[in-house]
């Protein structure tokens, strides 16, 4: 009778193995939602705890950064900023950059990060580089406020220079793109290191190139008919840099085909960060 009754029992939760590297649960991931804000609370007091300024390294990170642009690109190198303030121009480009190489340099070590709780309790996996990249946009919210403190000066000190239009609103639209696309490629190097080793040292160096091969220090009108041009807008981050500008600034170059060829990227990466790390998850506790 006691077996009887084993057999018919419903169990609350069943884990199957995963044979489909195509496939991703979302209605599992829709479960294990509050794990997602348990891990980006952890994150984002884990950050800055035993640092001396905690929080102001928000504000202090993009505030250096930007003097060193103003500096060297604009006061040295004598760069084109479109006649934009270069504190304000180099500030838009670097708030939206930030976010996307912190979501590409977290995500693609979480895998070794978390090894201890990944090789011990079931969850879905993929929900550790989504708290990821929704405790970065905590950190670009800070940063995207610095940015509209900076913007409203300039806007009422410069008489008309600065033109926001009504592509500013699709701000949520091009946070998504980032989101993903540091989200895709961050599993995906996060994947192959568990093979790799040396990657990630790879990475770090091929986010800062790759930051030169963007619209971050000088605009796309610069290499408008050049031979350098194509290799510029093959880069995914430079379609939604120039249009965040040109809602924000009214300067730039807005183009809904080259918003197009990003958001494939985005998808390409995205499906691609699921296959990889479907086909190495069964491993991948026994590399890391």
């Amino acid at each position: 009778m006691e077996l009887n009754n084993n057999v018919h029992k419903k169990w609350k939760e069943i884990i199957t193995p995963q044979n489909n590297i195509f496939s991703l649960n979302f209605k599992e991931l829709w479960e294990y939602r509050d794990l997602l804000f348990i891990l980006m609370k952890r994150d984002v007091f884990a950050i800055y705890k035993q640092t001396i300024f905690g929080p102001l390294w928000f504000f202090i990170q993009p505030i250096l950064t930007t003097a060193t642009f103003v500096i060297i690109f604009s006061r040295v190198a004598q760069l084109s900023t479109s006649g934009l303030p270069p504190i304000l121009f180099y500030m838009s480009g670097i708030v939206i950059w930030s976010y996307f190489a912190e979501c590409i340099m977290r995500t693609s070590t979480f895998l070794k990060d978390n090894s201890g709780i990944l090789s011990k309790v079931y969850f879905p996996r993929i929900i550790v580089p989504l708290s990821l990249v929704v405790t970065n946009l905590v950190k670009f919210s800070i940063q995207l406020l610095l940015f509209l403190i900076v913007y409203f000066y300039y806007y009422f000190t410069t008489n008309g220079a600065i033109q926001p239009n009504m592509y500013a609103l699709m701000l949520p639209v091009l946070i998504a793109l980032i989101a993903g696309l540091g989200l895709g490629t961050g599993i995906i190097i996060s994947s192959l290191t568990t093979k790799y080793k040396d990657l990630i040292h790879l990475t770090t160096f091929g986010v800062q190139l790759l930051m030169y091969g963007s619209a971050v220090i000088y605009p796309l009108s610069s290499f408008k008919g050049s031979k350098y041009e194509i290799f510029i807008l093959a880069n995914p981050m430079t379609g939604i840099i120039e249009a965040f500008r040109y809602g924000f600034l009214g300067i730039g170059e807005f183009s809904w085909a080259l918003l197009g060829y990003d958001a494939l990227c985005v998808l390409f990466f995205l499906v691609l960060g699921v296959v990889v790390f479907n086909s190495i998850e069964k491993n991948f506790v026994d590399t890391i």
